[in-house]
């Protein structure tokens, strides 16, 4: 069982190299610049890597970057296996990762939010208190009353 420093370590490897081949090393039209590689991880024992990436476009091109993807992965094996000098190189998997869509999300009830504040914002203006402008007694105005 290798430390998470070294797993950790592994991984940030990973992910340059996988960047690095996909931007210059890997001729396949369906990945070109519309990938971005946004994070790795790799098992306690250095076995398999997962490779976290995002697609930029419509629902076409990432299924035909995943294909790219899974294509090349002898090939991207291959260069990270010669880059971490390893004795086993791990075995990549690739997944898609739900950021832009969690990002997309957070951002429409955020604007619900907003929304929201500025009909309650609105509602108010003209409101007044309900009872007096000061409701709490000070403590001269009891003797004062008697």
């Amino acid at each position: 069982m290798a430390d998470n420093a070294r797993a950790k370590k592994l991984a940030d490897l990973i992910r340059e190299v996988v960047a690095e081949k996909l931007q210059r090393g890997i001729k396949d039209p369906r990945l070109g610049t519309h990938v971005t590689i946004t994070d790795t991880r790799v098992t306690g024992d250095l076995r398999e890597a997962t490779v976290f990436y995002t697609v930029y476009g419509d629902e076409e091109e990432r299924v035909s970057a995943a294909a790219g993807l899974e294509s090349a992965k002898g090939i991207l094996r291959s260069a990270v296996g010669k880059a971490a000098g390893t004795k086993f190189t791990p075995t990549l998997t690739f997944v898609a990762d739900a950021l832009p869509e969690t990002a997309k999300n957070i951002e429409d009830l955020l604007d619900q939010a907003r929304a929201s504040d500025a009909k309650v914002r609105q509602a108010s203006s003209g409101a007044t208190f309900a009872g007096d402008a000061d409701p709490y007694k000070k403590q001269g105005e009891d003797e004062a009353a008697e």
